[in-house]
């Protein structure tokens, strides 16, 4: 009696590849949907983009949500009025002015002017369209110019829509540092653009971060720039101190619309295309 000859792996076996789990979002493109948003609201996108494309639902849906940014500016224009009438916040104003003059130097105004204008109306469009442009040739995608180019639309809309609802005066040009400006001081221009500039480059480049800490110190350096920019026009007796704390307060509100709508497109994209990955 002769022993069997060894059986031979099946074709199965030896011929078919392992087949490894597909990606989830949080390995493609950071966290998923917020969960704290309501369900219907989900649906009504995710219809959308059925009824549209994932570029053209994105654009829709910041149009639809410039709507609640702009009713923002609306009520942080009242706030103002009724909060300055009872001198309020306002009463800030005064005193972080007289402490800015108290630690000004020639070296020190230089340098602070120079860094300002990098948020300024020619600093921050060359800066924002220098980073967007790294960003679509690395990526080799037009999200970034897409989210940049909305975000910073709606800043530029709540800026000239809180100008021209307040219409204050900037601080005396006695308590300022040259070049003056004249335009009207509520809400600081500088201080809204560098909230949402900042926080959407920041936003873009987390996404393709692996590592906590790299994406904790990209956040870092957004907030310290986008805060370093409203205490500067601060420093500078350009705004009142309340000018650039409403400013931060529309920007953060207007880059959260934005991160919201591309999160919520996003991941519908990426859950379709999971779900043809394991057909």
């Amino acid at each position: 009696m002769t022993d069997a000859a060894p059986r031979d792996p099946s074709p199965d076996s030896r011929d078919t590849p392992r087949r490894t789990n597909p990606p989830t979002t949080a390995d493609v493109a950071g966290p998923p949907e917020p969960a704290w948003l309501p369900a219907w609201l989900a649906a009504a996108l995710h219809r959308l983009v059925d009824w549209t494309s994932p570029r053209a639902a994105l654009l829709i849906t910041l149009a639809v949500g410039l709507i609640p940014a702009l009713l923002l500016t609306l009520g942080s224009a009242e706030v103002y009025d009724a909060v300055a009438e009872s001198d309020g916040v306002a009463q800030l104003d005064h005193p972080v002015l007289k402490a800015a003059q108290a630690v000004r130097s020639p070296e020190l105004d230089a340098a602070v002017t120079g860094f300002t204008n990098l948020a300024g109306l020619v600093g921050m469009p060359i800066l924002a369209a220098a980073v967007t442009l790294i960003m679509m040739l690395r990526w080799k995608t037009w999200t970034p110019l897409l989210l940049m180019v909305c975000a910073a639309a709606g800043s530029l809309l709540m800026t000239v829509a809180g100008k021209d609802l307040i219409g204050r005066d900037r601080p005396p040009l006695a308590d300022a540092i040259p070049p003056y400006e004249y335009s009207a001081s509520f809400p600081s221009g500088h201080s809204l653009n560098s909230v949402v500039m900042a926080g959407m480059a920041a936003y873009l480049i987390i996404l393709h971060l692996h590592t906590r800490r790299a994406k904790m110190l990209t956040l870092a350096v957004a907030v310290l720039f986008a805060a370093a920019v409203g205490l500067s026009r601060v420093y500078l007796g350009h705004h009142w101190f309340t000018d650039v704390l409403v400013a931060w307060t529309l920007g953060l509100a207007w880059l959260a619309v934005v991160i919201t709508a591309h999160r919520l497109l996003h991941s519908r994209r990426i859950a379709e295309r999971d779900a043809n990955a394991t057909v």
